[in-house]
């Protein structure tokens, strides 16, 4: 029953965004129309969460009818400063969601009022703790954008139908929504737009089944850990899988990523706080992670989870310096310029807690391609950090039909066998992509804990016999392929042979009779 409401409530949800995307089609596209979305409910959260968590306190106090949305601004500004300590940020009851949205229509001045606010609510967190958690936030929601309409006029309307759509979402109390609705709605956003865009406004995006399964494998046998990290953290949602399978309060010190993109680095944080993540519970860095990484002084991390860019361009060995850097440097060699796949992995390794484990989705090219990369494959072997590689179904991402694999990486492993599986055949089709069930996500991880051998599927393989073929890592190479082919008795196909040869003797001869008898 309960899944059925679930169900029945995310239905509902993603309905409505639908229809703001309807409302909306044409004028604006879809990695903008998104920014705007989430911007808009990210309002609408805040503000909820910020009137909850006062009307919450004021009621247990014995003040039942209180409520911090009719409050007027002057008598709400005496707890300005506690508040900001508490969640981080202060919104006056005036610029509330539910009263602007209230005012929208008749507000000749929207696009003004909306900014005055974003800028408002940025700079509540000025010199605070969650400064770095806030700045910037609304950067990417432009009220004066030329996107929005050509007009004043025309740009309010549309922001109108924005605040209008975003209000009438079904989210529920803000305490009591049986699915987590703003993180639904905003993991149904960016799976929206990818399925179309694939990469959009310079993001990859990770389906949640991938993320589920790389999170499930970093987690196996623990049912709480440190931190969570995400090298390459896109929109997020990879960090957040541990959260969903753990609980959040299982994450000690919180969430940590690093995103090179501004756009969605400010998605990221955004994402954050919809899935009601504190603001002293995540550290999201905005810097490329190979070249100058963030997290320098914090302790290793246990959990490590990551779909890193394939194949791009870095400085690799044209940097002098970051042939010394302790990342790169224990390999003896860089990853190539043209693809940094390589250095993500060594970044992750080096940041990776003695009893931790990092699962890391990688281009298949890097499990056998020669030079550098093969150095680097040595290095990890040689020294046991790889625990096991998988390959997995083509078509899961969208934007490529390439395979992928994923591989884990842990440190004082107790044997030095590497566990290779292929899951290239665990999925099912669904439109144009290949998907991953429920099934097929414990298949994978059930081999994966267990770690024995499985005919066609996986192999348990040895350090010398890795080391004999000279490191190469593809899963092709130590686990066989299920021959498919319909077995054929050659006997039995020579007789049916010779038989249908000696029919073909008699319809000849019966067809000269008939012709003869004919031309006689």
């Amino acid at each position: 029953m309960a899944n059925n409401m679930k169900e029945r409530e995310r239905s509902e949800l993603h309905s409505s965004i639908w229809k703001i995307a309807d409302d909306l089609r044409g004028s604006v596209d879809g990695w903008d129309f998104k920014i705007y979305v989430l911007g808009t409910m990210f309002y609408r959260f805040i503000s909820e969460k910020m009137t909850t968590y006062i009307n919450d306190g004021e009621h247990k106090a014995g003040n039942p009818n209180f409520d911090y949305a009719k409050l007027s601004d002057k008598e709400a500004l005496g707890a300005r400063d506690d508040l900001i300590k508490e969640t981080g940020f202060f919104i006056l009851p005036s610029q509330l969601f539910e009263n602007i949205v209230r005012h929208a229509p008749s507000d000749e001045n929207l696009n003004v009022t909306l900014e005055t606010i974003f800028h408002n609510i940025e700079s509540s967190a000025k010199g605070s703790d969650s400064e770095s958690d806030l700045n910037g936030l609304f950067a990417d929601y432009d009220v004066n954008s030329n996107k929005l309409g050509a007009t004043v006029q025309k740009r309010n309307d549309k922001l109108t139908k924005m605040l209008k759509g975003v209000a009438e979402m079904n989210l529920g109390e803000f305490k009591q929504n049986t699915i987590d609705a703003f993180g639904d709605a905003y993991e149904y956003l960016m799976s929206m737009y990818a399925s179309n865009a694939g990469k959009s406004g310079g993001e990859f995006y990770t389906p949640q089944e991938v993320s589920e399964l790389l999170t499930r494998l970093a987690t196996v046998g623990k049912k709480e850990v440190n931190k969570v990290y995400d090298p390459a953290c896109g929109s997020g949602s990879l960090l957040l899988k541990s959260a969903k399978i753990l609980g959040k309060e299982n994450v000690r010190l919180g969430f940590f990523g690093q995103e090179v993109n501004i756009t969605t680095y400010n998605l990221c944080r955004i994402n954050m706080f919809l899935h009601d993540i504190d603001y002293d519970k995540f550290d999201i860095a905005c810097e490329d992670t190979l070249i100058s990484p963030q997290h320098w002084d914090d302790e290793p991390f246990e959990v490590i989870v990551s779909n890193p860019p394939y194949s791009i361009h870095w400085a690799g060995d044209e940097n002098p310096i970051l042939i010394n850097d302790p990342r790169f440097s224990p390999a003896g060699v860089l990853a190539p310029k043209t693809k940094a796949d390589f250095a993500f992995i060594m970044h992750s390794l080096h940041w990776l807690a003695a009893n931790g484990t990092a699962a890391i989705v990688c281009f298949p090219g890097i499990m056998y391609r020669g030079g550098a990369e093969q150095k680097i494959r040595k290095y990890l072997i040689d020294n046991n950090y790889v625990d096991c590689v998988i390959q997995l179904p083509e078509n899961l991402f969208y934007g490529t039909t390439i395979a992928t694999n994923i591989m884990v990486l842990k440190k004082n492993r107790k044997d030095t066998n590497v566990l290779f599986i292929d899951a290239s055949k665990e999925c099912v089709k669904v439109t144009n992509n290949n998907k991953l069930t429920e099934k097929n996500l414990a298949r994978i991880v059930g081999e994966f804990s267990s770690r024995e051998n499985a005919e066609y599927f996986a192999r348990l393989v040895s350090y010398d016999e890795i080391k004999e073929q000279e490191y190469n890592l593809s899963v092709t190479t130590y686990v066989e392929k299920e021959d498919t082919r319909e077995v054929i008795d050659i006997k039995t196909l020579n007789a049916k042979i010779k038989e249908i040869v000696k029919r073909e003797d008699e319809l000849r001869r019966e067809i000269d009779t008939i012709i003869a008898d004919i031309e006689g």
